[in-house]
């Protein structure tokens, strides 16, 4: 398994060209984990299934670079909370599932590495950019 980082920010999230709603376990080709996440994370936005008991999914932007893969999640947020009491979660990317756990960046230099992929890729800000009121 390899960690999937998690970008907590006050608010709501998701994608606005796709409507966030839920929904229950992902299907996919389960594929080996990445030394390097940069071009399998170019997809615009992923589905992150948390909650391995009973399985819940949404639609979220990724930024990959280096050994690892990035999403950002809601403070208030059920797949926040799924995470917190379980890390163990399932990512999918076009048809590539991968079996990953989870680790909340609490590093400010990370998190600046971040912000910038993001606004690269997104042309817009992550709405957090400090560690300090993230976590």
């Amino acid at each position: 398994k390899i960690f999937l980082l998690i970008i907590i920010s006050s608010g709501i999230f998701g994608c606005s060209e796709n409507i966030p709603f839920p929904s229950g376990q992902l299907q996919g080709n389960l594929t080996h984990t990445l030394q390097d996440w940069t071009e399998v994370a170019e997809a615009r936005v992923v589905e992150l299934e948390t909650n391995p008991s009973d399985p819940y999914s949404v639609q979220l932007w990724v930024i990959g670079f280096n050994d690892r893969a990035y999403v950002q999640g809601a403070n208030l947020a059920r797949s926040v909370e799924n995470i917190q009491a379980n890390p163990d979660v399932h990512l999918l990317i076009g048809e590539r599932l991968f079996e990953l756990v989870v680790a909340i960046v609490t590093d400010q230099s990370e998190l600046n590495d971040f912000a910038q992929h993001y606004e690269s890729k997104y042309s817009a800000k992550p709405r957090n950019e400090n560690v300090k009121e993230a976590t």
